[in-house]
């Protein structure tokens, strides 16, 4: 029986597929189309959605697929090509409806992706505005306080943040030894692990053991959920509900990193280009991404690049 359900889920991940490259286009069409539903197909796997026929496809999955996406700092333009070629998967598998770039719930519009501008939509949450937020969700739950300072130290995104509970002990280590950066290893995009640079060692040495208290009588988790699902899903809401939605968005925390990374790298006699490049690389972008980090983080400009 189960073995007869994962093979109905694989027959609709081949189907997905099918359908991506059979919606047409040029070659390189078709195979960034391919990637986009290899991408959605991992996101419905991280998010334990198994689907066993194209015909279950629903608004709800996507509209998860890009609230993922826009929470991982992904820009718009981007992600309404990723919608267009949704849309295209979405008509070949005959879902016309679903398809239709005016649907009330799957428009660029309602979906949050209208508008094409690289600059920042977010605005660096300050010292004040954290403090604040974090006063209110300690109250809440504890564990996603200590999951959102660590975010606010180091510019980790949501997954990374909670997997993070991980890596403490690790971390721990690193600071009492003197390191100036920490590995982050878990909930990375693409799997790729990086180094961070500790920016303020006093901050970070007292968000590490805040978080660690919590872990050790909490079971090892920062976020006390069974699965990184529902831990995401409690992470996100209760940070909604305590203020962080819009420009402030939890994304600004990694904003904020982003700045004062800057900042400590400046301090350390880096030029511009190089300067942006480590922030790239502190945020999980790698070092070839210093235009992207100077429109969307810094939004300043470098004609040079």
């Amino acid at each position: 029986m189960a073995k007869s359900a994962r093979s109905k889920v694989e027959i609709f991940r081949k189907d997905f597929i099918t359908l991506a490259r059979r919606a047409g286009g040029s070659y390189n069409t078709v195979a960034e189309r391919t990637r986009i539903a290899q991408r959605f197909l991992q996101h419905l796997n991280h998010t334990g959605i198994k689907l066993r026929q194209v015909d279950s496809l629903k608004a709800r999955y996507v509209e998860s697929y890009f609230r993922q996406r826009l929470d991982d700092g992904i820009g718009k333009r981007t992600l309404q090509n990723e919608m267009s070629a949704i849309r295209a998967i979405l008509s070949e598998a005959g879902k016309h409806k679903l398809a239709d770039p005016q649907n009330e719930r799957l428009n660029n519009r309602t979906l949050g992706l209208s508008g094409a501008s690289r600059d920042g939509t977010k605005m660096p949450m300050t010292p004040e505005q954290f403090q604040a937020v974090f006063s209110a969700v300690e109250k809440k739950d504890p564990g996603v306080a200590a999951t959102m300072q660590l975010s606010y130290v180091l510019g980790l995104r949501n997954k990374e943040a909670i997997q993070s509970a991980k890596s403490l002990d690790t971390w721990k280590r690193t600071l009492d030894k003197g390191g100036n950066k920490i590995n982050v290893v878990f909930g990375t995009k693409g799997g790729r692990p990086r180094e961070t640079t500790i920016v303020d060692r006093e901050r970070v040495l007292q968000a590490v053991n805040y978080a660690l208290k919590y872990t050790r009588e909490h079971d090892g988790k920062l976020v006390d959920k069974p699965d990184m699902r529902s831990a995401m899903d409690r992470y996100r809401n209760v940070l909604r509900r305590a203020g962080m939605t819009g420009e402030h968005s939890p994304h600004s925390m990694r904003y904020a990193y982003a700045e004062n990374s800057g900042q400590f790298h400046e301090g350390n006699g880096l030029n511009d280009k190089e300067v942006l490049a480590m922030i790239s690389m502190d945020l999980g972008h790698g070092d070839g991404r210093g235009r992207y980090i100077a429109q969307v983080y810094r939004q300043i400009t470098d004609e040079d690049e």
